[in-house]
């Protein structure tokens, strides 16, 4: 199952608390009291978060947390790289050399096309998007699912 980490997925909700008032400072334990995230998981997600330049620290009394950046020029795929590294759903779409079998492998071009179709997809998607602040872009067309496309060869 494809899956982000809870900590990605509470990475996200942090991120939010602070996109709705980007003009506030924050303390960790305002967001862990806003969020229900324990302040141990609130100190150590921001300081990955500031790691990875998406928010910004000031220290004092009047000390606290901000986005590093407008929430709608912060991606999905910003925020996954933050705290999971860059997206790769085989070896080989990590990139040449990285999987053993390369040479004779026939699936791997469609793992990369794959990788790269959800990479582009997620870096479509801003935190302003994911955050309910702004409207999602316009939904591609869908069709009903039937049962057969579930089913293997």
């Amino acid at each position: 199952m494809l899956r982000i980490s809870r900590l990605t997925d509470y990475a996200t909700v942090i991120l939010g608390v602070l996109a709705a008032q980007p003009e506030r400072v924050q303390t960790a334990a305002a967001i862990a009291a806003r969020t229900r995230i324990r302040a141990p998981t609130v100190s150590k997600l921001l300081k990955q978060l500031h790691r990875a330049q998406l928010v910004t620290s000031s220290r004092g009394l009047h000390g606290g947390y901000q986005l590093g950046r407008p929430a709608h020029e912060i991606s999905a795929a910003a925020i996954l790289d933050a705290l999971e590294g860059p997206l790769a759903l085989t070896d080989c779409a990590a990139g040449h050399g990285h999987c053993g079998i390369e040479e004779t492998c026939r699936v791997g071009r469609g793992w990369q096309r794959l990788n790269l179709a959800i990479r582009r997809s997620l870096a479509d998607v801003s935190l302003a998007q994911l955050a309910g602040l702004e409207a999602a872009p316009a939904l591609l067309a869908q069709r009903e699912l039937k049962d057969t496309d579930f089913e293997r060869p």
